[in-house]
């Protein structure tokens, strides 16, 4: 089987490019399908919102454990069949997930979505470094634009199903088999990289010091983004006192500026460069957490989200773009290595922003948060011997 696939002939560059996109609308399909039931299997299930929480804890889990595996997995294997894999497993876990009927299936069901969705993540970002490569523009923001535009369209598509009491056994199945339908069929077009050579160490492990300030910048990212994604309705609604209804106009708001900013992200790397590029990221990230912190009106933080979702729309792409440049014998481990980072900001940053809150207000920690943007601000240009 190996030595089949590996017989395939080089894809095109637009083919390949067609090929991996279409896996990163994969990973965003699947994913806001699984988040548009949320609601529903928690009121399935009977759970609290602490149950709630403690249950989704879950999927974070399998996704950090699996970093080691996948890493080592990139070693040894053409991040196109890690990739591959990564679709079929991750497809089969987000199906299994509409039959759980127990909270301790739908924890270890959601322990198996996240480690595949890690497994599928990793490596297609790694083929995006190979695709890149075959491009003298940037194209690398658009694949993460794409993953966008999924998550979009299979919340518009979950509204529809719910709406129309669609049980969510059939539709995680419906979404399951088209997805892999889909990765099956554009496989072939995937770029034949090789596996990264094994580093120095026996095994995976965190960034040596050479990587470290390319994961030290996605973490900054990440937990803006993390921050942004989880705080942003809550934020309009409690420090700004807003109407529900602007309050989910805010966060839509933040996700149309994130998605622009993804597919424009590549114009404007062609002609400021990515340096730059990144450097204006950071000034958008803290320039947007502290006008909502410091104006917390309904038109001035919402200005804010928007800045915000403009600044953390390419940073980890343009990231693992480089990162693929001072690595290219490696990039595949690399990434996995960064990410092994940038993962923490999303993962720990958001919950601290409730703790700081609690303790003092949500406005104190949206200014902290807006640090972060100054972190990237800071280490760009210390990355000008590595890139």
């Amino acid at each position: 089987m190996s030595q089949v696939l590996t017989a395939v002939p080089p894809a095109s560059p637009t083919r390949a490019r067609i090929a991996i996109a279409l896996f990163f609308f994969v990973s965003g399909f699947g994913f806001a399908t699984w988040a548009s039931r949320i609601p529903l299997i928690q009121h399935q299930l009977g759970l609290n919102e602490a149950q709630l929480g403690g249950v989704l804890l879950a999927l974070p889990a399998g996704l950090m454990l699996t970093l080691p595996v996948t890493g080592q997995l990139l070693q040894h294997f053409s991040s196109r069949h890690v990739m591959m894999a990564g679709a079929i497993l991750y497809n089969g876990a987000l199906a299994l997930l509409g039959f759980a009927t127990h909270t301790w299936q739908l924890v270890a069901l959601l322990f198996c979505f996240g480690s595949s969705r890690n497994l599928l993540n990793l490596s297609m970002n790694a083929q995006s470094v190979g695709v890149q490569a075959l491009y003298k523009r940037s194209i690398i923001a658009s694949f993460h634009g794409v993953w966008s535009v999924a998550g979009f369209a299979a919340a518009g598509v979950g509204t529809l199903l719910i709406r129309g009491s669609v049980p969510i056994s059939y539709h995680f199945l419906g979404v399951a088999v088209l997805l892999t339908a889909l990765s099956l069929a554009f496989f072939p077009n995937a770029l034949a990289l090789p596996p990264s050579p094994p580093a120095t160490k026996s095994r995976f492990s965190w960034p040596d010091k050479h990587l470290l300030k390319y994961g030290l910048i996605t973490f900054a990212s990440m937990a803006c983004e993390g921050t942004l994604y989880d705080w942003t309705g809550v934020y309009l609604v409690q420090a700004v006192h807003a109407p529900k209804e602007l309050a989910t106009l805010g966060f839509t708001a933040y996700l149309v500026a994130m998605t622009t900013g993804r597919f424009l992200g590549d114009w404007a790397v062609s002609r400021f460069g990515t340096k730059p590029m990144l450097q204006a990221s950071g000034i958008l990230m803290t320039t947007g957490l502290l006008l909502a912190a410091a104006f917390p009106t309904p038109l001035l933080a919402g200005v804010g989200f928007v800045l915000g979702g403009l600044g953390v729309s390419c940073v980890v792409p343009l990231v693992f773009g480089l990162v693929g440049k001072a690595s290219p014998e490696r990039a595949g481990a690399a990434i996995a290595s960064v990410s092994t980072v940038s993962y923490f900001g999303f993962l720990i940053v958001p919950p601290l922003v409730g703790f700081v809150a609690k303790a003092s207000n949500l406005r104190w920690s949206f200014a902290l948060v807006a640090l972060l943007g100054g972190v990237v601000v800071w280490l760009v240009p210390k990355l000008r011997e590595e890139a």
